[in-house]
């Protein structure tokens, strides 16, 4: 018995030895009955709606935007996060709302004074730019001795101008320029006829005088007999080369003195450019091979203000501020009509298509006169305009054309019939002084003052489209004339700063932009056969060929 005993006393303590029973875990938990609470600080507001990548617990309410923003960065106009981003040589950047006023007002601030305020979230109204620091402030006048009531040290008060303002002074020529224009004017001689000048020369017409011409080169015909009229073999077929922005200078012709108003390529071939100016000479250049001035078409007493080729290219028709509008033949150089009714001066000019016997007249008296060149008489006018008249567009295979005028309107007309059959006006519509017709026939672009350049439909319902507009050149008061290139995919126009900008017509973006003169650059024309070839001028006096 005591044996059992033992035995089993042995087997219990071996057993308890090899059991072993882990201890209950018991959770306790923290209460905080003083939480810490968000400050009043915006910062520690929008930190305590954040949550990071790797936080496993939330321990406020969030909203699901909340939950779903992005790790970093802001968001964009529309509360989307990168939703729009435009890939560019240096990254990415993001498109963000701004108001139009208040880019337009800063962009031209920084580029007249080199400053302009900081965009960044948070600037406070800082400056950025080469003089931030310093910002500009025009300075008054002298007020002047409270005694003196007239004079140079005279009393002007709180009524003092500010330093450089030229308000109310009288401005135009001098006494010396006058005089010498004069003299050059009394020393011209009447001599008519086709006269051969050195390269540069200048001859003035006066009023009253034969109309003559000038040769610059130095034969008129070639073995063959062909004048400079003769269209260049491979340029006779119709190319359907894409066109493309214009990268290098070709040529460079300081054409005439004062400025040049406009700029024509001969229709068809667009071997001969056709240019008139500020100092009353029309000029046509060799742009295909010689690449020279070939003849000077001289009677106008006046500025010429536009001209216009005839749809076969044989004659031309040059309106002037003399009130004449004068058909010149392009090969002779004659003079083959006179065009004047009364006393207004000539705006635009434009010869039918279908009839190159037909010519249309814009004057400055509101009024669209149809002369007939064979009869020499008006025998239409189209009188509904409240200003003077701007530019004159056909389109719609030529039985309707637009006009546009100083009273902020276009009105489209049937040609022959004088009654308005389309008014585009509203208030907020801005003048289009110059107009071009896209290659299709389907789309005018006009140049609209507020900096635009606005496309309008030439369907059934002409109306101006709204989601189509070419935007970031500055033309606000002039006349800066644009163009289309032969396939219809660039827009070309200058501005007032002598830059030159070419737009993708189906974008609307700016396919590229460059400084190409020194003055304002009023006129554009795209080569109608070589491609990427454009000719642009200015109030400098130059004519540029690009490609």
């Amino acid at each position: 018995m005591d044996a059992l005993t033992q035995y089993a006393s042995s087997d219990s303590d071996s057993d308890s030895e090899q059991r072993t029973y882990a201890a209950p875990v018991v959770r306790q938990y923290t209460i905080n009955t003083a939480p810490d609470i968000i400050g009043s600080v915006p910062a520690q507001h929008e930190l305590a709606r954040y949550v990071g990548h790797d936080q496993r617990e939330i321990k406020h309410n969030m909203t699901y935007a909340e939950l779903g923003q992005p790790l970093l960065g802001p968001l964009d106009s529309e509360g989307e996060f990168n939703s729009k981003q435009t890939t560019t040589a240096s990254g990415t950047a993001e498109h963000q709302a701004i108001d139009e006023t208040t880019f337009r007002k800063q962009e031209r601030m920084f580029r007249q004074q080199g400053v302009a305020s900081d965009p960044s979230i948070g600037a406070d109204g800082q400056m950025v730019g080469a003089e931030a620091t310093k910002r500009q402030r025009r300075k008054r006048a002298a007020k002047g001795d409270a005694a003196v009531l007239d004079g140079e040290n005279a009393y002007q008060g709180p009524w003092a101008k500010f330093e450089g303002d030229t308000t109310g002074q009288t401005s135009g020529p001098t006494a010396e320029q006058l005089a010498e224009y004069e003299e050059r004017m009394a020393q011209t001689s009447g001599s008519s006829g086709p006269q051969r000048v050195k390269r540069g020369s200048v001859t003035a017409y006066v009023a009253g005088q034969d109309e003559r011409t000038l040769f610059h080169g130095q034969h008129e015909r070639d073995y063959q007999g062909r004048t400079y009229m003769h269209v260049p073999a491979e340029l006779r077929a119709t190319n359907d080369v894409q066109c493309r922005v214009p990268t290098r200078l070709v040529r460079e012709w300081k054409a005439h003195q004062g400025g040049v108003s406009a700029i024509r390529f001969i229709p068809g071939s667009g071997h001969l450019l056709l240019s008139c100016g500020m100092d009353g000479l029309v000029k046509l250049f060799d742009v295909h091979s010689a690449l020279r001035q070939q003849r000077t078409y001289i009677g106008h007493a006046k500025a010429v203000r536009d001209i216009s080729f005839a749809p076969d290219g044989q004659t031309f028709v040059s309106s002037s501020y003399d009130t004449f509008s004068k058909i010149w033949d392009t090969e002779t150089g004659a003079c083959k009509q006179r065009l004047a009714a009364g006393s207004a001066v000539p705006y635009v000019a434009r010869f039918y298509p279908d009839d190159p016997n037909s010519v249309l007249v814009g004057q400055g008296d509101r009024r669209i006169v149809q002369w007939d060149v064979r009869a020499n008489q008006v025998v239409q006018e189209y009188n509904q305009h409240q200003g003077a008249i701007n530019s004159l567009t056909f389109f719609d295979d030529n039985r309707r054309f637009v006009s546009t005028s100083d009273d902020k309107s276009m009105r489209v007309w049937e040609y022959g019939i004088p009654v308005v059959i389309k008014l585009v006006a509203d208030p907020a519509m801005h003048s289009v002084p110059a107009v071009a017709l896209h290659p299709n026939g389907k789309w005018l672009t006009g140049q609209s003052m507020d900096n635009r350049v606005v496309v309008y439909s030439t369907g059934d319902r002409f109306k101006i489209h709204r989601r189509k507009e070419f935007r970031g050149h500055v033309t606000a008061g002039f006349a800066c004339q644009p163009a289309i290139s032969p396939d219809g995919r660039v827009v070309v126009s200058g501005d007032a700063e002598g830059g030159v900008w070419c737009w993708d017509w189906q974008t609307s973006r700016v396919l590229g932009r460059w400084r190409a003169h020194d003055k304002v650059a009023i006129g554009a024309a795209w080569h109608p056969r070589e491609a990427s070839r454009v000719a642009t001028c200015s109030w400098d006096g130059s004519i540029k060929y690009w490609e």
